[in-house]
């Protein structure tokens, strides 16, 4: 149970949306421009694997399973795959640059001062591209923002990974438009 009264019965940040209607449109908007935007080089579920990771190190359960399959029905895997990045992203079957992109987010997820020219660069040395660079970052800081405005009213989540990895095709069909009501 949430530590305010939400007046609804939804999971996550859903049910803070639906709470807050006027807050919905914006967050949804800017999640939308993150993970789905088609003018980006970053496929939807490399941009949905950050978001994961960056849930995965800030513990928050209802958006490393969201993200989690979401990525994983892009990406074509399964989620055990996607823990097994989550575990360890420098063993995985990933792209140096998608590995690159991963160290800027965790980086990003521990204070954004943290990121050093040298990561930078190493992102660069594998072809990253300024835009990919500042998308990872954004995607990253955005994160530590919803993952907190969730945790840090102690919304609910559905404990069966079932759940996330069921709604995942819709959720990738239909965006982040108005995903309250949905």
């Amino acid at each position: 149970m949430a530590y305010i009264q939400l007046n609804n019965d939804l999971p996550g940040i859903r049910g803070l949306m639906a709470y807050r209607p006027e807050t919905e449109k914006p967050l949804n908007a800017l999640a939308e421009v993150l993970l789905r935007d088609d003018n980006n080089t970053l496929s939807r579920g490399e941009r949905e694997l950050i978001a994961t990771y960056v849930s995965y190190l800030n513990d928050c359960f209802f958006c490393q399973n969201v993200h989690g399959s979401i990525a994983g029905f892009y990406l074509n895997c399964n989620i055990e795959q996607i823990d097994q990045i989550k575990a360890d992203f420098s063993g995985a079957d990933l792209s140096p640059k998608m590995k690159a992109f991963l160290n800027i987010a965790a980086k990003v997820q521990t204070g954004g001062k943290n990121v050093t020219e040298d990561d930078i660069a190493k992102a660069r040395e594998t072809g990253a591209t300024d835009t990919e660079i500042h998308d990872v970052v954004l995607i990253a800081a955005a994160f530590c923002m919803f993952n907190r405005y969730v945790d840090g009213l102690g919304t609910w989540a559905p404990q069966d990974r079932q759940f996330y990895i069921n709604r995942a095709p819709q959720r990738a069909q239909e965006g982040y438009q108005s995903s309250v009501y949905k």
